[in-house]
């Protein structure tokens, strides 16, 4: 049985409440593939620059890739708009059960290209390859565990949150065990006044050949460093690593290890745990946790944030907060950092260790119901007037806990990550942090461009990003291969510049530069405390590093990409007119594709 081929996509206009099903360019599949590389083709296309992120005009895509609902590992599905915390292009993942429901109703398209903005509440259903929307005036208000209960299917939905338009507001699934998460995608759901979306549909059904080839890659991924790593701890198991080797943020940003990260790292959500997630498969998922607001999963990123960013020692406080956020529909890892402004910059009535404050505190931010909260609805440099209080953003998304002082190669992919601070493009900090004296400015640049291409690659295919590790040699031609799609790895390799390379002229167009790639000031004061005690970002050093990034990228001094880079990569007939390019045509060093030397930067971590 041969698999369905995705060529379309459903575009449905909230305003005019109409839905539609339209064919994907041939070129653009060929050449952008799915999930971020298509929604980064249709962004590009459909927004003009200064477009509002809350208003009507921005797109808001829930995309698969061709592969979806075939591939290892949980399925995942791409939520790709203009974000409303950073102003940049921004793609946001999540697992669950909505991304194979998805699959399965839609098995000809790409996914859901939404726009415009309905005058009151909507609810989208997808069943059978269409799409309907019905009012969810009774919804709008619950919390994202009481949307997925009242609705049928599985679904992606906004709280309290997204519909107050919170600028890190997430999108939801599986009543908050999973989030399309950071900048904010929910906030533009929210503003669209789309509270959810319901799919029904099972898993697409796989030929024999596709279900030998999954067996083969479940076993591969079975005994891969990643696969035991998230068997035994997934990614809770964050907390203890950033600890030990001394990058762990801790009581907003004022040090780098927490004295009692053992009380909230993997031992301790162990011994809590009631199960896992998908118990039964070879590399099951996230623990599961009950707390006085439910039932959590904890990640690392949330125990991060949350737990050592805030001072806060307690396990089940952690949870419960981390629970809070779900339900609400809030981004764990800015929301803890928003948390922690407040606790240093107005200790008289927050202070850190002080969990209920905290809880109180993430219910005035998603319902902008306190000034305080309100402030910091709209991110921390937006409540951040006064002086530098040293939680850090890069474009105004507030880093994870992992601080660059300990791995200097962070600090290169904090500073060039696409959609802000974001430790998931590339992460060298987990063989840097090892190996700090032995690293060099080209070996930062090769990882961090490596794994930015590839990730640009397997998030076009929407590939989950632990089972996607047994991808990197090949960068999925095999896969591509067995649903009938030809291509070489070079030109995957390709590919992923492409992409990566039209990301950069969304945001370049939206008037970001050299300016923008940088990193706080407080990074240049060494490490108080820890493993990394007196090291420190030396802005000489950090400025060469770049240098040399935009040299290998083909881009000019000030992160512009070259008319030269545009022609290799087949965008020149892409750029519009209001794109700033740079003339210099001087030949750039190649820009790479994985180092596979360097493959062991785990994801979402």
């Amino acid at each position: 049985m041969s698999s369905p081929v995705r060529r379309d996509v459903i575009r449905v206009d909230l305003s005019a409440e109409t839905v539609e099903r339209e064919r994907v360019p041939a070129a653009w599949r060929r050449d952008f593939l799915g999930g971020k590389g298509l929604g980064a083709r249709y962004l590009y296309e459909e927004l003009d620059a200064g477009t509002d992120p809350l208003g009507p005009d921005n797109r808001l895509a829930l995309l698969l890739g061709p592969l979806s609902g075939y591939l290892p590992g949980e399925s995942r599905y791409a939520a790709v708009t203009k974000s409303p915390l950073t102003g940049t292009f921004l793609d946001s993942y999540s697992g669950g059960s909505f991304a194979d429901a998805l699959a399965g109703a839609l098995p000809e398209a790409f996914g859901l290209l939404i726009q415009g903005a309905a005058d009151h509440p909507l609810t989208l259903t997808v069943a059978d390859g269409t799409a309907t929307l019905s009012d969810a005036s009774d919804l709008w208000g619950a919390d994202t565990a009481a949307v997925d209960d009242a609705l049928d299917g599985s679904v992606a939905c906004i709280g309290p949150a997204g519909e107050n338009q919170v600028a890190y507001a997430t999108i939801a699934s599986d009543g908050g065990d999973h989030h399309a998460g950071r900048g904010g995608a929910g906030a533009v759901m929210g503003a669209k006044r789309l509270k959810a979306v319901a799919v029904s549909g099972d898993p697409p059904d796989q030929s024999a050949d596709l279900a030998a080839l999954r067996d083969r890659y479940d076993d591969a991924y079975r005994d891969d460093d990643t696969g035991r790593w998230q068997a035994a701890g997934e990614t809770v198991e964050s907390v203890d690593f950033a600890n030990e080797v001394g990058v762990l943020s801790t009581r907003g940003w004022q040090g780098g290890s927490f004295e009692d990260a053992g009380d909230i790292g993997v031992e301790a959500v162990r011994e809590a745990a009631t199960g896992r997630e998908n118990a039964d498969d070879a590399v099951p998922g996230g623990f599961r946790v009950d707390t006085d607001d439910g039932e959590t999963v904890p990640r690392g990123g949330g125990l991060m944030s949350l737990g050592a960013g805030l001072g806060i020692d307690d396990f089940d406080d952690v949870a419960r907060l981390g629970a809070r956020c779900d339900r609400l529909g809030m981004d764990v890892i800015s929301a803890g950092n928003a948390v922690a402004w407040a606790m240093r910059t107005d200790e008289s009535s927050l202070s850190f260790g002080d969990a209920d404050a905290a809880a109180d505190l993430l219910n005035a931010i998603a319902a902008r119901s306190s000034d305080l909260g309100d402030a910091l609805a709209d991110g921390v440099d937006a409540a951040d007037t006064a002086d530098d209080e040293g939680v850090p953003t890069v474009k105004s998304m507030e880093l994870p806990a992992y601080d660059p002082r300990g791995a200097a190669g962070m600090a290169l992919a904090y500073a060039t990550s696409d959609r802000g601070g974001c430790h998931r493009r590339a992460r060298p900090v987990e063989q840097e942090a090892f190996e700090r004296d032995a690293w060099t400015t080209a070996d930062r640049v090769t990882t961090v461009i490596g794994a930015q291409n590839a990730r640009a690659v397997l998030w076009s295919l929407v590939v989950d990003d632990f089972a996607g590790e047994t991808m990197w040699e090949d960068l999925g031609v095999e896969w591509l291969r067995a649903v009938g799609l030809e291509y070489d790895r070079e030109t995957l390799a390709t590919l992923g510049e492409r992409v990566w390379t039209l990301v950069r002229l969304f945001n370049v167009r939206e008037g970001f530069d050299r300016a923008d790639d940088s990193l706080p000031d407080v990074f240049e004061t060494p490490m108080p405390d820890g493993p990394a005690e007196g090291r420190a970002i030396d802005r000489d050093a950090f400025d060469a590093m770049l240098d040399g990034y935009y040299l290998a990228r083909g881009w000019s001094t000030d992160g512009i990409p070259t008319r030269r880079t545009v022609d290799r990569l087949g965008l020149s007939e892409v750029v519009d007119d209001e794109t700033p390019l740079d003339d210099d045509d001087a030949p750039p060093e190649p820009a790479g594709g994985v180092d596979r030397n360097r493959r062991r930067d785990r994801p979402d971590r």
